[in-house]
């Protein structure tokens, strides 16, 4: 019988990236991927240190993960072992602890520890490893897949410990992810989304190629539908750039990390831009790629902002309009600068000021959403379940058995209820109005 495998991921989409890889790999050596802890021999929690709630989210799900099965070996993996793998090595409940860097052979390692701890019964490590094995993406989902194109970061900003756990920039060659692409393509997927820390610098370590060779590779050597860029930072962003979102297949899509709407604070994060090339950069993205979504991460309560700096960055973010925001409270990472600074804000403090960025970014979030009403747009849908006859939220559809949920081109979540089978299709779909969190729709055939 062969082994199970069950892989929790946190954090980032370059996460997700990896969890597909590594689910591959486990899948390579005859073991199947279940989605219970208590079903799994081996049970993997892919973690984030980005903030100390996510160190806090790992240290629970690693003991949930011991709870629900006593017998599985639970990997500590990811970034959190590569800061701190002694304090995750301390916990009773973990078995292995993978660094980042050993990720490649984790599956090697969790299968030898289980085979130490169980016996022969445990199907072997048999991975045929090729050249870039474990570095390009895999699938997390049936109709997207995620696929890695370069890791590290060399920015080192003042708040940020990516760079102490993913290392320096370094890009994977064009030609394997050409490669990885068409594979997906074969397999029937329909979107792939390109994911890494710093997306823009591309090919700085590779001979004639950049992020927009790249884009444009993959849209004239591949036929795939859907063509997604995880992150852009705002100095990256050009005319020349932004031409190639003339094919509709590249999604209008942008997700730019603001951090702080205030010159000041983005001066003390060492970030490369200012607020003014911030606004060029949207400006530039609106001009050129209408009815784009454009989303953001910031940052409260980093060490020295004060009221009128929070103010400023309040203001700013409203004036953008953004599509919708992640907001973090400022969280100290030891090793890097910002932890050392004086002026830490206080944790009551940082909590309402995040309050308060959230609904700016509600407002963005539902004014956005509200100017796409009416609107035709493609949709590629995902996941379903059923509902009861006559009570369909749409009403113009009494046939309806089923509620899809899918995500258009500029990254809004829709749900339309119908009687067609839409798995891993995209279709054109009218969007009417905003329902929560998502916005219903008619699909359009």
């Amino acid at each position: 019988m062969p082994g199970t495998v069950a892989i929790e991921t946190h954090g980032c989409k370059l996460n997700q990236a990896d969890s597909a890889v590594l689910a591959q790999q486990f899948a390579q050596s005859g073991y199947r991927l279940v989605n219970s802890n208590a079903d799994a021999d081996i049970i993997v929690v892919n973690t984030c240190t980005v903030t100390a709630t996510a160190d806090s989210k790992a240290r629970q799900a690693l003991r949930a993960a011991r709870r629900a099965n006593p017998d599985a070996i639970v990997v500590a993996a990811g970034c959190y072992p590569q800061r701190a793998a002694d304090e995750l090595r301390k916990m009773p409940e973990v078995s292995i602890v993978v660094g980042n860097s050993e990720k490649p052979e984790l599956a090697g390692l969790a299968i030898a520890e289980l085979s130490r701890q169980h016996g022969d019964s445990v199907p072997s490590y048999t991975l045929s490893t090729g050249e870039g094995q474990g570095q390009t993406g895999g699938i997390l989902r049936r109709s997207r897949a995620m696929v890695k194109i370069q890791e590290g970061c060399d920015q080192v900003c003042a708040y940020c410990i990516v760079p102490k756990v993913r290392g320096r920039e370094r890009s994977i060659p064009t030609g394997e992810l050409i490669a990885t692409v068409r594979q997906h393509v074969a397999s029937g997927f329909k979107e792939v989304a390109l994911t890494g820390t710093q997306l823009g610098t591309y090919g700085f370590d590779l001979e004639g190629t950049d992020l927009s060779r790249l884009l444009s590779r993959i849209l004239n050597e591949t036929t795939l539908p859907r063509l997604r860029v995880s992150s852009l930072q705002a100095h990256e962003i050009s005319p020349e750039l932004l031409e190639l979102w003339t094919d509709r297949r590249l999604c209008p899509h942008f997700h730019v990390p603001l951090q702080s709407g205030c010159d000041t604070t983005l001066k003390a994060m060492r970030r490369s831009y200012n607020t003014a090339t911030f606004r060029r950069a949207v400006d530039l993205i609106r001009r050129n790629v209408p009815d784009a979504g454009i989303t953001t991460d910031v940052i409260v309560g980093f060490p020295g902002e004060d009221a009128s700096a929070h103010a400023a960055s309040l203001a700013f973010a409203a004036e953008i309009g953004f599509a919708d925001i992640h907001v973090f409270p400022y969280s100290q990472r030891p090793g890097t600068t910002a932890h050392y600074l004086p002026d830490q804000v206080d944790g009551t403090e940082k909590r309402r000021r995040a309050a308060e960025m959230s609904t700016v970014g509600e407002n963005g979030f539902n004014e956005y959403r509200n100017r796409l009403a009416g609107q035709t747009r493609p949709v590629l849908w995902e996941t379903a379940r059923s509902i009861t006859l006559g009570d369909s939220g749409e009403r113009g559809n009494p046939g309806a058995t089923l509620r899809w949920s899918g995500l258009t081109d500029n990254y809004v979540r829709v749900v339309a209820e119908t009687g067609l089978d839409l798995a891993n299709r995209i279709t054109e779909a009218r969007l009417l109005r905003q329902d929560g969190k998502a916005m219903l729709a008619t699909v359009q055939t």
